[in-house]
């Protein structure tokens, strides 16, 4: 399986919309970029990506040509121009970190990092966004070309039916956390530092429930299974990651449920391979097909077709066929089919058989072997 990293569409990196103006972007940038910076979240390698990856984001987007050139081509309008595995993201996330703040006071921005202030909190009782999901699923190359629509199930958090996501049995209610005063966290000293952490008791809520639903012991959800449909589109490859919005884990507190993101693996062909837009495949054809010139069919994921193969072709020669490989996924066109010919050797031969054979290779000379001239020359210059 490829560790390549998939990469997410910019908007979704920076959790904004499409038509999200230069400052909405910023900010949220900047909001985003306090949560996942190292320095808040040392030892996390996921944090650290995700950082780098709001860098790349932001880089782009608040940049007006960037942002248009993005608009048209999406990611390919950077990876032509940087060069493979570059990205055409060039910056430092630190650098892009530090300009996106300008002349803000670090001072407010170690606050808001490490829980010291810095704004208004946020309401620990209020809403919860429900986490996000991935799913792994595996495809066909003939539904990764041609597209599907999939129905997948899976068991998540969803709404306890009980107690429709109060978390509290029926005449009870929520009363604040003794242990944090409703502020969700609470406070442990080490020597001379002071840490904040999410309180252990209300688990950040700044609530604890009176008397918790027996059936979802006070988390407002329980796991259930969920069929979701799925359109997968022509083009894919493996690694694609589709998003299907609100169909992550429910929210708590009436907050907004979460994204699953389905991550596609394509299923090695018993006939085809893959090559970006392109199809390879191999078919085997007699040496005399070969050496005489013939027609030869070949198998596509449309039907059969067919090639001429011209009379002294080799073993290895390479076959185009225009247009018969995978549309491109971002609409740049379809790809071709490269159909390589492997000639086969004859093999078990009777004695009919071998008798013209060898009387064939009585009659060749180096006429009609010119590679096999041309090599022996070479190497007697060579030792001469």
């Amino acid at each position: 399986m490829s560790n390549k990293r998939v990469r997410r569409d910019f908007y979704e990196v920076l959790e904004v919309t499409r038509t999200a103006t230069g400052e909405e972007i910023k900010k949220s940038y900047r909001r985003l970029a306090i949560k996942y910076h190292p320095d808040k979240n040392a030892g996390n390698k996921d944090a650290e990506e995700r950082f780098k990856e709001l860098g790349e984001a932001y880089e782009v987007l608040s940049d007006e040509q960037k942002r248009a050139l993005y608009d048209q081509h999406g990611h390919a309008a950077f990876d032509r121009r940087a060069g493979a595995g570059a990205g055409g993201f060039r910056g430092d996330p630190n650098d892009i970190f530090r300009q996106a703040f300008g002349n803000a006071d670090l001072g407010n921005i170690f606050e808001q990092m490490f829980g010291g202030g810095g704004g208004e909190p946020e309401d620990p009782s209020g809403p919860a966004r429900g986490s996000d999901l991935r799913y792994n699923l595996e495809i066909t190359l003939e539904e990764a070309v041609h597209g599907v629509d999939r129905e997948i199930t899976i068991t998540k958090p969803g709404t306890c039916p009980q107690c429709h996501g109060s978390g509290a049995e029926k005449g009870s209610k929520r009363i604040r956390c003794i242990q944090c005063a409703g502020r969700g966290r609470v406070v442990m000293s080490r020597g001379i530092f002071s840490i904040q952490q999410t309180c252990p008791r209300c688990e950040g809520a700044g609530e604890i429930v009176e008397n918790p639903c027996r059936t979802c012991k006070g988390d407002g959800r329980t796991n259930q299974p969920s069929t979701i449909s799925l359109r997968i589109p022509p083009g894919v490859d493996h690694g694609t990651r589709l998003r299907s919005t609100g169909n992550g884990e429910a929210g708590q507190r009436g907050g907004p449920a979460g994204d699953l993101y389905v991550v596609l693996h394509v299923a090695e062909h018993p006939v085809f391979k893959r090559d970006g837009d392109d199809l390879l495949c191999e078919i085997p054809i007699a040496f005399t097909q070969a050496a005489l010139g013939a027609e030869a069919e070949v198998p596509t994921l449309g039907g059969k077709a067919s090639i001429r193969i011209p009379a002294g072709t080799q073993h290895g020669t390479l076959f185009r066929l225009k247009g018969r490989g995978v549309k491109n996924v971002q609409g740049f066109g379809t790809g071709d089919l490269l159909v390589r010919v492997a000639i086969e050797i004859p093999t078990r031969l009777n004695a009919d058989q071998r008798a013209v054979l060898e009387n064939f290779a009585r009659l060749c000379d180096e006429d009609v072997h010119p590679q096999k001239k041309s090599f022996f020359e070479r190497a007697r210059e060579f030792f001469t």
